[in-house]
Protein backbone atom coordinates (compact mmCIF):
# COMPACT_ATOMS: atom_id res chain seq x y z
CA UNK A 1 0.00 0.00 0.00
CA UNK A 2 1.51 3.59 -1.06
CA UNK A 3 2.43 5.89 1.91
CA UNK A 4 0.19 9.01 2.43
CA UNK A 5 2.74 11.64 1.65
CA UNK A 6 1.82 15.20 3.36
CA UNK A 7 3.83 18.15 2.12
CA UNK A 8 5.01 20.92 4.85
CA UNK A 9 7.26 24.27 3.43
CA UNK A 10 10.78 23.89 4.32
CA UNK A 11 11.21 27.94 3.38
CA UNK A 12 12.29 30.64 5.42
CA UNK A 13 8.83 32.46 6.24
CA UNK A 14 6.91 29.51 7.04
CA UNK A 15 9.53 28.02 9.09
CA UNK A 16 9.93 31.43 10.69
CA UNK A 17 6.23 30.76 11.98
CA UNK A 18 6.37 26.94 13.11
CA UNK A 19 7.13 25.08 9.88
CA UNK A 20 9.75 22.84 11.42
CA UNK A 21 7.79 22.25 14.38
CA UNK A 22 4.95 21.30 12.70
CA UNK A 23 6.62 18.43 10.69
CA UNK A 24 8.57 17.44 13.57
CA UNK A 25 4.75 17.28 15.50
CA UNK A 26 3.83 14.89 12.34
CA UNK A 27 6.45 13.04 12.33
CA UNK A 28 6.30 12.20 15.87
CA UNK A 29 2.54 11.43 15.96
CA UNK A 30 3.37 9.26 12.93
CA UNK A 31 5.60 6.93 14.74
CA UNK A 32 3.20 6.68 17.48
CA UNK A 33 0.66 5.61 16.00
CA UNK A 34 2.42 3.67 13.79
CA UNK A 35 0.61 5.42 10.69
CA UNK A 36 3.45 4.95 7.45
CA UNK A 37 3.83 8.63 5.74
CA UNK A 38 6.01 10.14 3.58
CA UNK A 39 6.98 13.62 4.86
CA UNK A 40 7.96 15.94 2.01
CA UNK A 41 9.22 19.13 2.44
CA UNK A 42 8.37 21.63 -0.44
CA UNK A 43 8.66 25.16 -0.83
CA UNK A 44 6.00 27.99 -0.05
CA UNK A 45 3.26 28.10 -2.43
CA UNK A 46 3.63 32.45 -2.14
CA UNK A 47 0.39 32.25 0.57
CA UNK A 48 2.34 33.44 2.74
CA UNK A 49 -0.38 34.92 5.05
CA UNK A 50 -1.61 31.15 5.07
CA UNK A 51 1.85 29.13 6.53
CA UNK A 52 2.60 27.00 7.71
CA UNK A 53 0.35 26.01 4.96
CA UNK A 54 0.41 22.32 4.62
CA UNK A 55 -1.05 19.54 2.33
CA UNK A 56 -1.83 15.99 2.46
CA UNK A 57 -2.62 13.97 -1.02
CA UNK A 58 -6.21 11.87 -1.04
CA UNK A 59 -7.21 10.37 -4.26
CA UNK A 60 -4.32 12.62 -6.31
CA UNK A 61 -5.52 15.48 -5.08
CA UNK A 62 -3.59 17.89 -2.34
CA UNK A 63 -6.27 19.03 0.21
CA UNK A 64 -4.82 22.32 2.03
CA UNK A 65 -4.70 23.18 5.67
CA UNK A 66 -3.38 26.81 6.82
CA UNK A 67 -2.42 28.59 9.44
CA UNK A 68 -1.44 25.32 11.21
CA UNK A 69 0.54 25.28 14.60
CA UNK A 70 2.09 21.82 16.52
CA UNK A 71 -0.69 21.48 18.81
CA UNK A 72 -3.04 21.24 15.99
CA UNK A 73 -1.24 17.95 14.54
CA UNK A 74 -3.29 15.73 17.17
CA UNK A 75 -6.55 16.63 16.22
CA UNK A 76 -6.16 16.74 12.56
CA UNK A 77 -5.23 12.95 12.71
CA UNK A 78 -8.15 12.64 14.92
CA UNK A 79 -10.16 14.02 12.63
CA UNK A 80 -9.20 12.07 9.18
CA UNK A 81 -6.18 14.39 8.24
CA UNK A 82 -4.95 11.47 5.71
CA UNK A 83 -8.29 11.34 4.50
CA UNK A 84 -8.47 14.86 4.12
CA UNK A 85 -10.68 15.30 6.69
CA UNK A 86 -12.97 18.12 8.36
CA UNK A 87 -11.04 20.78 10.74
CA UNK A 88 -11.00 24.09 11.60
CA UNK A 89 -7.69 24.40 9.50
CA UNK A 90 -8.96 22.88 6.87
CA UNK A 91 -8.83 25.39 3.40
CA UNK A 92 -9.81 22.13 0.71
CA UNK A 93 -8.02 21.12 -2.54
CA UNK A 94 -4.97 23.61 -3.17
CA UNK A 95 -5.69 23.72 -6.70
CA UNK A 96 -9.30 25.67 -5.14
CA UNK A 97 -7.67 28.42 -3.33
CA UNK A 98 -8.34 31.70 -5.08
CA UNK A 99 -5.43 33.38 -4.13
CA UNK A 100 -3.42 31.32 -6.17
CA UNK A 101 -5.56 29.63 -8.64
CA UNK A 102 -6.45 33.49 -10.59
CA UNK A 103 -2.37 33.59 -11.20
CA UNK A 104 -0.10 33.52 -13.98
CA UNK A 105 2.18 31.04 -12.53
CA UNK A 106 5.00 30.82 -15.59
CA UNK A 107 7.89 31.29 -13.47
CA UNK A 108 6.73 30.03 -10.43
CA UNK A 109 4.34 26.70 -11.35
CA UNK A 110 6.37 24.22 -9.63
CA UNK A 111 7.35 26.12 -6.59
CA UNK A 112 5.26 24.49 -3.73
CA UNK A 113 4.21 21.75 -6.45
CA UNK A 114 7.23 19.71 -5.96
CA UNK A 115 10.37 18.32 -3.84
CA UNK A 116 12.82 21.38 -4.10
CA UNK A 117 15.80 18.25 -4.04
CA UNK A 118 14.20 15.83 -5.81
CA UNK A 119 16.00 15.49 -9.75
CA UNK A 120 13.04 13.05 -10.14
CA UNK A 121 10.30 15.32 -8.79
CA UNK A 122 11.70 18.50 -10.75
CA UNK A 123 12.06 16.32 -14.20
CA UNK A 124 8.17 14.71 -13.64
CA UNK A 125 6.97 18.51 -14.17
CA UNK A 126 9.05 19.49 -17.13
CA UNK A 127 12.22 19.79 -15.70
CA UNK A 128 15.36 20.10 -17.58
CA UNK A 129 13.08 20.14 -20.62
CA UNK A 130 14.33 23.45 -21.44
CA UNK A 131 18.18 22.94 -21.18
CA UNK A 132 17.76 19.72 -23.50
CA UNK A 133 15.28 21.35 -25.71
CA UNK A 134 18.08 24.09 -26.42
CA UNK A 135 20.96 21.47 -26.81
CA UNK A 136 18.97 20.15 -29.15
CA UNK A 137 17.79 23.50 -31.21
CA UNK A 138 21.48 25.22 -31.07
CA UNK A 139 22.48 28.52 -29.27
CA UNK A 140 21.15 30.85 -32.12
CA UNK A 141 17.99 29.76 -31.85
CA UNK A 142 18.02 30.42 -27.64
CA UNK A 143 19.25 33.64 -28.52
CA UNK A 144 16.40 34.33 -30.99
CA UNK A 145 13.67 32.79 -28.56
CA UNK A 146 15.02 35.20 -26.01
CA UNK A 147 14.90 37.77 -27.98
CA UNK A 148 11.54 37.22 -29.17
CA UNK A 149 10.08 36.35 -25.79
CA UNK A 150 10.77 40.35 -24.87
CA UNK A 151 12.16 39.06 -21.54
CA UNK A 152 13.63 42.25 -19.50
CA UNK A 153 15.79 42.28 -16.82
CA UNK A 154 13.34 41.22 -13.38
CA UNK A 155 16.20 42.79 -11.11
CA UNK A 156 14.80 46.18 -11.35
CA UNK A 157 16.96 47.66 -14.41
CA UNK A 158 14.51 46.20 -16.86
CA UNK A 159 17.35 45.57 -19.65
CA UNK A 160 16.57 43.46 -22.56
CA UNK A 161 17.47 40.12 -21.92
CA UNK A 162 18.23 38.85 -25.73
CA UNK A 163 20.46 41.90 -26.33
CA UNK A 164 22.77 41.06 -23.46
CA UNK A 165 23.03 37.52 -24.17
CA UNK A 166 23.97 38.41 -27.92
CA UNK A 167 26.60 40.60 -26.65
CA UNK A 168 28.00 38.38 -24.89
CA UNK A 169 27.88 35.60 -27.30
CA UNK A 170 29.55 37.75 -30.03
CA UNK A 171 32.18 38.43 -28.01
CA UNK A 172 35.85 37.19 -28.45
CA UNK A 173 36.79 35.22 -25.58
CA UNK A 174 38.83 32.26 -24.39
CA UNK A 175 36.60 32.43 -21.30
CA UNK A 176 32.86 33.82 -20.44
CA UNK A 177 30.79 33.94 -17.48
CA UNK A 178 26.83 33.57 -16.64
CA UNK A 179 26.61 35.16 -12.66
CA UNK A 180 23.41 35.19 -11.26
CA UNK A 181 22.58 38.07 -8.89
CA UNK A 182 20.62 36.62 -5.82
CA UNK A 183 21.83 39.66 -3.60
CA UNK A 184 18.01 40.38 -2.94
CA UNK A 185 18.52 43.47 -0.52
CA UNK A 186 15.09 45.60 -1.23
CA UNK A 187 12.96 45.84 1.42
CA UNK A 188 9.63 44.36 1.13
CA UNK A 189 11.40 41.25 -1.65
CA UNK A 190 11.67 38.06 -1.52
CA UNK A 191 10.58 36.45 -4.47
CA UNK A 192 14.04 35.28 -5.10
CA UNK A 193 14.42 33.35 -2.13
CA UNK A 194 11.14 31.71 -2.47
CA UNK A 195 11.98 30.41 -6.10
CA UNK A 196 15.74 29.36 -4.76
CA UNK A 197 14.05 27.58 -2.03
CA UNK A 198 10.92 25.95 -3.74
CA UNK A 199 12.53 25.06 -7.73
CA UNK A 200 16.20 25.93 -6.77
CA UNK A 201 16.81 23.60 -10.03
CA UNK A 202 15.08 26.07 -12.10
CA UNK A 203 17.34 28.48 -11.60
CA UNK A 204 20.61 25.79 -12.40
CA UNK A 205 18.67 24.93 -15.86
CA UNK A 206 18.08 28.71 -16.68
CA UNK A 207 22.07 29.95 -16.10
CA UNK A 208 23.19 26.33 -17.87
CA UNK A 209 20.65 27.23 -20.91
CA UNK A 210 22.28 30.88 -20.82
CA UNK A 211 25.93 29.35 -20.37
CA UNK A 212 24.94 27.15 -23.57
CA UNK A 213 23.80 30.22 -25.51
CA UNK A 214 26.53 32.77 -25.31
CA UNK A 215 29.43 30.35 -24.83
CA UNK A 216 29.88 30.23 -21.13
CA UNK A 217 31.02 27.17 -19.20
CA UNK A 218 31.13 28.39 -15.88
CA UNK A 219 28.18 30.19 -13.49
CA UNK A 220 28.28 31.68 -10.37
CA UNK A 221 25.49 32.42 -7.98
CA UNK A 222 26.34 35.70 -5.75
CA UNK A 223 23.61 34.81 -2.59
CA UNK A 224 22.84 37.03 0.12
CA UNK A 225 24.52 36.26 3.31
CA UNK A 226 21.04 36.85 5.29
CA UNK A 227 19.99 33.64 3.54
CA UNK A 228 21.05 30.35 5.31
CA UNK A 229 18.33 28.31 4.65
CA UNK A 230 19.07 29.07 0.42
CA UNK A 231 22.07 28.60 0.59
CA UNK A 232 21.86 24.82 2.28
CA UNK A 233 19.40 24.34 -0.14
CA UNK A 234 20.88 25.34 -3.52
CA UNK A 235 24.40 23.35 -2.50
CA UNK A 236 22.27 20.44 -2.07
CA UNK A 237 20.50 21.10 -5.57
CA UNK A 238 23.53 21.65 -7.02
CA UNK A 239 24.98 18.27 -5.98
CA UNK A 240 22.37 16.45 -7.21
CA UNK A 241 21.93 17.86 -10.49
CA UNK A 242 25.45 17.00 -10.76
CA UNK A 243 25.02 13.39 -10.13
CA UNK A 244 22.16 12.93 -12.46
CA UNK A 245 24.26 14.88 -15.39
CA UNK A 246 22.64 17.93 -15.69
CA UNK A 247 25.85 20.14 -14.58
CA UNK A 248 29.23 19.44 -15.08
CA UNK A 249 31.22 17.91 -17.74
CA UNK A 250 29.87 17.25 -21.00
CA UNK A 251 25.86 17.37 -19.58
CA UNK A 252 24.12 14.62 -20.99
CA UNK A 253 26.65 13.27 -23.70
CA UNK A 254 26.37 16.78 -25.56
CA UNK A 255 30.04 18.05 -25.25
CA UNK A 256 28.54 21.09 -23.40
CA UNK A 257 29.96 21.20 -19.96
CA UNK A 258 28.80 23.93 -17.30
CA UNK A 259 29.70 24.32 -14.04
CA UNK A 260 27.89 26.34 -10.76
CA UNK A 261 29.65 27.91 -7.77
CA UNK A 262 28.05 29.29 -4.97
CA UNK A 263 29.38 32.83 -3.42
CA UNK A 264 27.83 34.48 0.00
CA UNK A 265 28.31 38.11 -0.03
CA UNK A 266 28.83 39.92 2.70
CA UNK A 267 25.58 42.09 3.45
CA UNK A 268 26.57 45.49 1.34
CA UNK A 269 22.97 46.44 -0.66
CA UNK A 270 25.64 48.49 -2.97
CA UNK A 271 26.65 44.89 -4.10
CA UNK A 272 23.38 44.29 -5.77
CA UNK A 273 24.46 46.55 -8.71
CA UNK A 274 26.12 44.49 -11.33
CA UNK A 275 29.55 45.85 -11.47
CA UNK A 276 29.82 46.27 -7.41
CA UNK A 277 28.60 42.37 -7.53
CA UNK A 278 31.52 41.82 -9.70
CA UNK A 279 33.96 43.28 -7.60
CA UNK A 280 33.22 41.53 -4.48
CA UNK A 281 33.23 38.29 -6.58
CA UNK A 282 36.89 38.75 -7.56
CA UNK A 283 37.51 39.10 -3.77
CA UNK A 284 37.91 42.76 -3.79
CA UNK A 285 35.66 45.31 -2.12
CA UNK A 286 32.31 45.68 -3.12
CA UNK A 287 32.51 49.20 -4.79
CA UNK A 288 31.20 50.08 -8.07
CA UNK A 289 32.93 50.51 -11.50
CA UNK A 290 33.43 52.81 -14.30
CA UNK A 291 31.68 52.29 -17.54
CA UNK A 292 32.35 51.48 -20.05
CA UNK A 293 33.02 48.92 -20.39
CA UNK A 294 30.64 46.79 -19.39
CA UNK A 295 30.18 43.65 -17.87
CA UNK A 296 28.90 42.28 -21.31
CA UNK A 297 32.20 42.95 -22.92
CA UNK A 298 34.72 43.35 -19.74
CA UNK A 299 33.20 41.64 -16.71
CA UNK A 300 34.08 39.20 -14.08
CA UNK A 301 37.70 38.81 -14.59
CA UNK A 302 38.09 41.25 -17.07
CA UNK A 303 36.34 38.13 -19.41
CA UNK A 304 32.77 38.89 -21.23
CA UNK A 305 29.97 37.88 -18.46
CA UNK A 306 25.97 37.57 -18.08
CA UNK A 307 24.82 39.31 -15.19
CA UNK A 308 21.15 38.73 -14.76
CA UNK A 309 19.00 38.04 -11.68
CA UNK A 310 17.54 35.00 -10.31
CA UNK A 311 13.58 35.79 -11.35
CA UNK A 312 15.16 36.44 -15.04
CA UNK A 313 16.92 33.34 -15.21
CA UNK A 314 14.20 31.16 -13.76
CA UNK A 315 11.77 32.62 -16.54
CA UNK A 316 13.90 31.15 -19.70
CA UNK A 317 13.62 27.16 -19.29
CA UNK A 318 9.66 27.81 -20.27
CA UNK A 319 10.78 30.76 -22.68
CA UNK A 320 12.66 27.88 -24.39
CA UNK A 321 10.37 24.93 -23.49
CA UNK A 322 6.86 26.87 -24.28
CA UNK A 323 8.44 29.19 -27.38
CA UNK A 324 9.10 33.27 -26.75
CA UNK A 325 6.20 33.98 -28.67
CA UNK A 326 3.90 32.33 -25.67
CA UNK A 327 5.67 34.35 -22.92
CA UNK A 328 5.73 37.59 -25.36
CA UNK A 329 1.35 36.95 -24.96
CA UNK A 330 2.03 37.98 -21.66
CA UNK A 331 2.01 41.62 -20.48
CA UNK A 332 1.48 44.90 -21.84
CA UNK A 333 3.21 47.85 -24.41
CA UNK A 334 6.99 46.82 -24.03
CA UNK A 335 6.57 45.18 -20.77
CA UNK A 336 6.34 41.45 -21.79
CA UNK A 337 5.76 38.50 -19.15
CA UNK A 338 5.19 38.35 -15.87
CA UNK A 339 6.80 39.41 -12.87
CA UNK A 340 6.15 37.54 -8.95
CA UNK A 341 4.92 40.34 -7.24
CA UNK A 342 5.12 40.55 -3.66
CA UNK A 343 2.74 41.87 -0.76
CA UNK A 344 4.35 43.30 2.44
CA UNK A 345 3.81 46.07 4.87
CA UNK A 346 0.83 47.01 6.03
CA UNK A 347 -1.40 44.43 4.54
CA UNK A 348 -3.89 41.84 5.44
CA UNK A 349 -2.78 39.00 3.09
CA UNK A 350 0.61 39.25 2.33
CA UNK A 351 2.79 37.09 -0.27
CA UNK A 352 3.98 36.71 -3.75
CA UNK A 353 1.32 36.83 -6.39
CA UNK A 354 2.77 36.28 -10.18
CA UNK A 355 0.49 37.99 -12.50
CA UNK A 356 1.27 39.54 -16.26
CA UNK A 357 2.52 42.92 -16.82
CA UNK A 358 -0.84 45.23 -16.79
CA UNK A 359 -2.43 44.62 -13.64
CA UNK A 360 -2.68 47.50 -11.49
CA UNK A 361 -1.72 47.92 -7.88
CA UNK A 362 -5.22 48.72 -6.76
CA UNK A 363 -6.14 45.14 -7.96
CA UNK A 364 -2.95 43.73 -6.03
CA UNK A 365 -3.49 45.54 -2.54
CA UNK A 366 -7.01 44.92 -2.75
CA UNK A 367 -7.70 41.42 -5.08
CA UNK A 368 -5.01 39.88 -3.22
CA UNK A 369 -3.77 41.30 -0.18
CA UNK A 370 -7.29 42.23 1.12
CA UNK A 371 -6.22 45.85 2.25
CA UNK A 372 -4.17 47.08 4.80
CA UNK A 373 -3.87 44.77 8.13
CA UNK A 374 -4.98 47.64 10.82
CA UNK A 375 -8.03 48.20 8.41
CA UNK A 376 -7.35 51.59 8.17
CA UNK A 377 -7.29 53.95 4.84
CA UNK A 378 -4.19 52.96 2.27
CA UNK A 379 -1.96 56.27 2.20
CA UNK A 380 0.91 55.24 0.45
CA UNK A 381 2.89 52.42 -1.07
CA UNK A 382 6.46 51.94 -2.13
CA UNK A 383 7.33 50.05 -5.37
CA UNK A 384 10.76 48.93 -5.60
CA UNK A 385 12.26 48.65 -2.60
CA UNK A 386 13.80 51.71 -0.88
CA UNK A 387 15.20 53.71 -3.41
CA UNK A 388 11.29 53.40 -5.06
CA UNK A 389 9.13 56.06 -5.14
CA UNK A 390 5.99 56.66 -2.88
CA UNK A 391 3.19 55.87 -4.75
CA UNK A 392 -0.45 58.16 -3.39
CA UNK A 393 -3.95 56.43 -3.51
CA UNK A 394 -4.67 58.19 -6.44
CA UNK A 395 -2.25 56.83 -8.20
CA UNK A 396 -3.18 53.00 -7.56
CA UNK A 397 -4.79 52.73 -10.55
CA UNK A 398 -1.51 53.32 -13.10
CA UNK A 399 -0.96 49.60 -14.33
CA UNK A 400 2.46 47.83 -13.78
CA UNK A 401 4.09 48.37 -16.43
CA UNK A 402 7.69 49.90 -16.86
CA UNK A 403 6.92 52.85 -19.09
CA UNK A 404 3.81 53.87 -17.16
CA UNK A 405 5.53 53.70 -14.02
CA UNK A 406 8.32 55.66 -15.28
CA UNK A 407 5.73 58.49 -16.25
CA UNK A 408 4.67 59.09 -12.84
CA UNK A 409 8.39 59.30 -11.85
CA UNK A 410 8.26 55.79 -9.95
CA UNK A 411 9.70 52.59 -10.64
CA UNK A 412 8.76 48.61 -10.65
CA UNK A 413 12.33 47.50 -9.83
CA UNK A 414 12.39 44.01 -8.16
CA UNK A 415 8.56 44.12 -7.69
CA UNK A 416 8.39 44.72 -4.18
CA UNK A 417 5.51 46.21 -2.77
CA UNK A 418 5.39 47.39 0.72
CA UNK A 419 1.97 49.03 1.93
CA UNK A 420 1.38 51.83 4.26
CA UNK A 421 -1.73 53.14 6.21
CA UNK A 422 -2.47 56.36 6.95
CA UNK A 423 -0.69 56.49 10.39
CA UNK A 424 2.56 57.16 8.81
CA UNK A 425 5.02 59.88 8.86
CA UNK A 426 6.05 60.82 5.78
CA UNK A 427 8.49 63.12 6.02
CA UNK A 428 10.15 60.18 8.30
CA UNK A 429 10.12 58.32 5.17
CA UNK A 430 11.60 60.44 2.96
CA UNK A 431 14.46 61.10 6.08
CA UNK A 432 14.98 57.09 5.65
CA UNK A 433 15.57 57.16 1.89
CA UNK A 434 18.44 59.61 2.64
CA UNK A 435 20.15 57.72 5.79
CA UNK A 436 19.60 54.34 4.00
CA UNK A 437 21.59 55.94 1.37
CA UNK A 438 24.40 57.29 3.81
CA UNK A 439 24.61 53.80 5.63
CA UNK A 440 24.71 51.93 2.10
CA UNK A 441 27.11 53.92 0.07
CA UNK A 442 30.36 52.59 -1.40
CA UNK A 443 31.52 55.71 -1.20
CA UNK A 444 32.79 55.77 -4.59
CA UNK A 445 31.16 59.29 -6.15
CA UNK A 446 30.92 62.29 -4.05
CA UNK A 447 27.24 63.01 -4.62
CA UNK A 448 26.06 59.94 -3.21
CA UNK A 449 28.57 59.58 -0.34
CA UNK A 450 28.25 63.31 0.93
CA UNK A 451 24.57 63.97 -0.72
CA UNK A 452 23.10 62.01 1.32
CA UNK A 453 24.46 62.59 4.45
CA UNK A 454 23.42 66.12 3.52
CA UNK A 455 20.41 65.32 2.57
CA UNK A 456 19.75 63.69 5.96
CA UNK A 457 20.42 67.02 8.16
CA UNK A 458 18.54 69.25 5.20
CA UNK A 459 15.26 66.99 6.01
CA UNK A 460 15.48 66.89 10.07
CA UNK A 461 15.70 71.26 9.52
CA UNK A 462 12.80 71.41 7.15
CA UNK A 463 10.79 68.76 10.03
CA UNK A 464 12.26 71.28 12.76
CA UNK A 465 10.49 74.25 10.83
CA UNK A 466 13.88 75.53 10.55
CA UNK A 467 14.26 77.98 7.62
CA UNK A 468 11.77 75.81 5.48
CA UNK A 469 11.32 77.77 2.13
CA UNK A 470 15.07 77.59 2.16
CA UNK A 471 15.75 74.12 3.09
CA UNK A 472 13.04 72.61 0.82
CA UNK A 473 14.84 74.66 -1.94
CA UNK A 474 18.56 72.84 -1.35
CA UNK A 475 16.64 69.37 -0.80
CA UNK A 476 15.95 69.91 -4.75
CA UNK A 477 18.57 71.44 -5.72
CA UNK A 478 20.47 67.90 -3.71
CA UNK A 479 18.06 65.66 -5.53
CA UNK A 480 18.71 67.29 -9.05
CA UNK A 481 22.71 66.88 -8.35
CA UNK A 482 22.54 63.40 -6.66
CA UNK A 483 20.26 62.00 -9.83
CA UNK A 484 22.04 63.43 -12.37
CA UNK A 485 25.47 63.04 -11.38
CA UNK A 486 25.89 59.82 -9.71
CA UNK A 487 27.82 57.21 -10.65
CA UNK A 488 25.13 54.23 -10.58
CA UNK A 489 21.50 53.98 -9.49
CA UNK A 490 22.30 54.00 -5.59
CA UNK A 491 22.73 57.79 -5.22
CA UNK A 492 21.04 58.40 -8.89
CA UNK A 493 17.33 56.93 -7.46
CA UNK A 494 17.81 57.93 -3.40
CA UNK A 495 15.94 60.84 -4.66
CA UNK A 496 12.53 59.33 -6.26
CA UNK A 497 11.55 58.55 -2.73
CA UNK A 498 12.12 61.87 -1.57
CA UNK A 499 10.69 63.44 -4.60
CA UNK A 500 7.66 61.65 -4.55
CA UNK A 501 6.79 62.79 -0.35
CA UNK A 502 7.78 66.36 -1.36
CA UNK A 503 5.10 66.08 -4.30
CA UNK A 504 2.68 63.81 -2.52
CA UNK A 505 2.80 64.54 1.07
CA UNK A 506 4.49 67.88 1.88
CA UNK A 507 1.60 68.81 4.64
CA UNK A 508 3.97 65.80 6.64
CA UNK A 509 6.55 67.85 6.66
CA UNK A 510 4.71 70.28 8.90
CA UNK A 511 3.63 67.78 11.60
Amino acid sequence: MARTKIYVPRETSAISVGADDVAIAIARHSKKSGTDVQLIRNGSWGASWLEPLIEVEVDQQRIAYGNVEPGDVDGLFQNGFLDGGEHARRLGPIQDIEYLITQDRWTFFRVGLIDPLSVESYAEHQGFSGLQQAIEIGSEAVLDAVTESGLRGRGGAGFPTGIKWRTVANAEADQKYITCNADEGDSGTFSDRMLMEGDPMCLLEGMAIAGYAVGANKGYIYLRSEYPLTYKILTRAISAAEHAGWLGKNIQGSEFDFDIEIHVGAGSYVCGEETAMLESLEGKRGIVRYRPPLPALEGLFGKPTVVNNVITLASVPNIIRLGGERYAGFGVNRSKGTLAFQLAGNIKRGGLVEKAFGITLRELIDGYGGGTASGRPLKAVQVGGPLGAYIPESQLDTPLDYEAFAEIGALIGHGGIVVFDDLVNMAQQARFAMEFCAIESCGKCTPCRIGSVRGVEVIDRIIAGTDREENYDLLVELCDTMEDASLCAMGGMTPYPVRSVLKYFAEDFAL
